[in-house]
This record gives structure tokens, C-alpha cells and sequence, in this order.
């Protein structure tokens, strides 16, 4: 007995002792996988824990390394531990590219440096990427990625805006005007300025003209200077709204486009609760402004763009609306009905892209049937923001820049009623306390029996 006894013990710690080799030996080779391969899952409801496939996209175009450094002393009176969410939020990006690096400085500490930085506030960051540098104030992946665009951008994009003939404004802020666009393409690298033909000799070549929805008569002069513009291969964007064209018809007839008299009316847009003469795009033509494209827009009192055949241009149609609508040439009074015998059937084609090539340089231009599609007033109806920072990074060059939206935090806040908070402080805190504590007692009582 004594024998079996001593052999089964020693055969006991054999396996004991082969158990913990084999855990510490699976144990080692799990933190070295763990450093070798990263594995994460973002399981809130919106993917606020995780950068959207624009931020991994724009990150991968950065090819020298991004230096942040944040200007933050180690605790912040509102904030509480600054330099841990800042730290947290940026390990995010460094997971995407090793070679962001992430440095701290005290201000308090380091007085003369974030004076030369032009510091300002407690966890101010400064982004440097090869010889530029950009600043932010506010941490979300948006401004962030803003940030990151202007700092890609090989050069500073400029829109020249067509002025003194009542167009809209780029800085204006009534309904009309298109400032809160302005504001947008500021953000992300894009300068805008408006001029005038009768002061400006000649249209500068390099950037973007814009012709924002003109209210008077153009002067055959200036009417010359945008068609030399365009014959020197000239980029464009015209917003034209219903009515005349007030003196730009060569320009028209330049480009290939017939715009058909009258207003869209889209009958789906009642469903939605929305005026007729709203017009709803969700049929997106194959071109590298719509690609991936999946929101809907709005061009509120559109008119039908018409291409006609021309060699010249490359033209691709980038929006369709009214699939069961028309092209109203009546009066926009009372309950606008479809008359057969003068109103056009929809579909129509509301916005048109045109590409040539010029001097061995592709010319880019964009027509759209609705200077209010952005304007400040409908800017933020369904994908109209995203829509126009597309059109305005493919015309300048830039279309790999897909713009980048916050993403609303649908899941940050848990709201319980009284119930539910007595139901889980009863279970948690009281139930399972006891279901524990009984299970406790009964192995111990049990075991003692044996």
C-alpha cells in the first residue's frame, strides 16, 4: 500500500509538473503572438473606437513620418488626465502608421518652446509632416483628419469665385449664399477668393474657377476672358439655376450643354415630406466624383443639363433625378400637374462632369443645374456636403481625398429608468452576493461530509 501510495504521488507531480510547463510554454507563445499580430474588435454601436476606412486610407498617403506634439501639462482642472486622452486617441492612428510619433511638453514647463509654437491652450497639438505644420485645438477624428488632409495636399488649392454680377458669396451668410461651404473646404486645405473680370487681366490657369449662379448681365468682355480661360484648358465649376443665363450661353455652347427652359418637380419628393421642386438624386453615374456614393441629395429648384453630341468633351453624367418626374415649364403656382404636350418626362440629368485633355494635362470641368444645392440653406439636406467637396477635390486633382464626416456617438450615453437601476443593483449586488456566498458554503459542507 505504501508502494502504490509513493507511486501515485510521484506520478501526481509528474503531471503537475508537465501542466506547468505546458502552460508556461502556451503562455509565452501567446505574448509573443500578441506582440506580433494586433487584433481588435470595435463592438460600439457606431465605431467611434476605430478610424473609418477615409482616416486608414489618408494615413497610408503619408509617406514620411508625422511628429504630434501636445502641449499639455500632466492634469487639466475640466479635463482631468489630458496627456491619457489625447494618448489614447492618437494610439488609435499609431496602430495605422508606426511612424507617428507622439511627444508631450509641459507649457509650464517649457515656457519658451510653446511661446515659439504659438501655444495658446492647455493640450494644443502641433502636427508636423515633412516641412509643414498644422495646429489643433480640439481632438475628434474629423478635425484630426483635416488636419492630416491640408498636411498631404502637395500645394494650397485656391477657388477663384466669378463676383460683381450678384453671385453667390463663398464667405456670405444668407440662405443663398454658399458660406458654410467655404467653411468647409477651408478645413481641408482649399482657399477660396472672389474677383472681379473688369479688375483681374486674366484668369489664373493653376486653380478652379468658380461661376456661382450670376444674377446680371455678363459684359461680352468678360464673357471672352472665360472662354480664353477654358481654351487654355481652365478648370470649372458652374452652378446655374433656373432662368436666363445671363450672357453665358457661349459658354454653354462651349462646353456641349443645352439646358432644357424650366424646373425639375419630383414627385417622390411629397413622399418625404419635401416641396416638389426638390429634387432627389440617388442614380449616380460611374465617375470617380460619385464612386462609392450611396446618399442622397437634394438640388431644390434644378434644371435639366442636356449634353449634346461632341467630341471634344469627355462627359459623364454624375446625378439623375425625377425617374417619375418632369421638367415643369409652367408656372410654379397651385398644383403643378404634368402637361404632355409641354413639360419634359424624367428622368433628368441635373449635374455633368467634363474632362479633355489639353496640352498633355486633363481639363476638368463641372456643371450643376442648382446654384442652391450649395447654398447655406441646403448644404446640410442628405449627401450635398459630401457631393460638393468631391467635385471640388476632382477638379483639383486631389479626388483621393474623400472627405470625412463625424460620425455621431449613438451609443456614449446609457439612459436606465428607476426600474431597470433597482432590477440591476438587486442582481448584482444583492443576488448574486448570496447565490456565491451559499455556493461557498455548500462545497465546504459537502467536502467536509467526505
Amino acid at each position: 500500500m505504501a508502494n502504490a501510495a509513493k507511486k501515485s504521488h510521484s506520478r501526481f507531480r509528474w503531471r503537475n509538473s508537465l501542466f506547468i510547463v505546458l502552460f508556461l510554454i502556451l503562455m509565452g507563445a501567446l505574448g509573443y503572438l500578441a506582440q506580433e499580430f494586433r487584433l481588435q474588435w470595435d463592438i460600439s454601436q457606431n465605431g467611434r473606437n476605430s478610424l473609418s476606412q477615409a482616416s486608414i486610407d489618408l494615413l497610408h498617403k503619408l509617406d514620411a513620418p508625422l511628429h504630434v506634439t501636445v502641449y499639455a501639462t500632466q492634469q487639466d482642472l475640466q479635463l482631468g488626465d489630458i496627456r491619457g486622452i489625447i494618448s489614447n486617441f492618437i494610439g488609435v492612428y499609431q496602430r495605422i502608421k508606426p511612424d507617428l510619433i507622439l511627444t508631450f511638453v509641459d507649457p509650464a514647463e517649457q515656457p519658451q518652446q510653446a511661446q515659439s509654437e504659438g501655444v495658446r491652450l492647455n493640450g494644443e497639438i502641433v502636427i508636423a509632416y515633412k516641412e509643414r505644420k498644422e495646429r489643433l485645438a480640439t481632438i475628434n477624428e474629423q478635425a484630426f483628419a483635416n488636419a492630416l488632409m491640408r498636411l498631404a495636399r502637395s500645394e494650397r488649392k485656391r477657388l477663384w469665385l466669378l463676383a460683381s454680377h450678384g453671385e453667390r458669396k463663398i464667405d456670405g451668410i444668407t440662405q443663398r449664399d454658399l458660406g458654410n461651404f467655404g467653411k468647409k473646404l477651408f478645413e481641408t486645405g482649399i482657399e477660396s477668393k472672389s474677383f472681379s473680370l473688369t479688375d483681374q487681366p486674366e484668369i489664373p490657369g493653376n486653380d478652379i474657377l468658380v461661376i456661382a449662379s450670376p444674377q446680371m448681365e455678363l459684359l461680352e468682355g468678360e464673357v471672352k476672358k472665360i472662354l480664353d480661360y477654358l481654351a487654355r484648358g481652365g478648370n470649372l465649376l458652374w452652378l446655374v439655376d433656373a432662368g436666363s443665363l445671363y450672357g453665358l450661353q457661349p459658354l454653354a455652347e462651349q462646353l456641349g450643354i443645352v439646358f432644357t427652359p424650366g424646373v425639375i418637380v419630383d414627385s417622390q419628393a411629397s413622399q418625404l415630406r419635401v416641396p416638389t421642386t426638390f429634387a432627389l438624386a440617388t442614380l449616380y453615374g460611374a465617375h470617380a466624383v460619385t464612386e462609392n456614393f450611396e446618399y442622397m441629395t437634394v438640388f431644390p429648384f434644378a434644371r435639366q443639363l442636356v449634353p449634346e453630341e461632341n467630341t471634344d468633351w469627355r462627359r459623364v453624367i454624375l446625378a439623375e433625378v425625377a425617374p417619375q418626374g418632369w421638367v415643369e415649364t409652367g408656372p410654379l403656382e397651385g398644383e403643378i400637374t404634368f402637361d404632355a404636350e409641354n413639360d419634359v418626362a424624367g428622368p433628368a440629368s441635373v449635374a455633368l462632369a467634363l474632362s479633355r485633355v489639353i496640352d498633355d494635362r486633363e481639363q476638368r470641368v463641372i456643371v450643376v443645374g442648382s446654384g442652391h444645392f450649395l447654398a447655406n440653406g441646403y448644404l446640410g439636406n442628405g449627401g450635398n456636403l459630401d457631393l460638393g467637396l468631391n467635385m471640388i477635390n476632382w477638379l483639383a486633382g486631389d479626388e483621393a481625398f474623400i472627405p470625412i464626416q463625424p460620425r455621431v456617438t449613438t451609443d456614449s450615453r446609457l439612459a436606465l429608468s428607476e426600474l431597470q437601476l433597482t432590477l440591476i443593483v438587486t442582481v448584482f449586488l444583492i443576488i448574486l452576493p448570496v447565490v456565491f456566498l451559499g455556493s461557498g458554503i455548500f462545497i465546504y459542507w459537502y467536502r467536509k461530509r467526505r
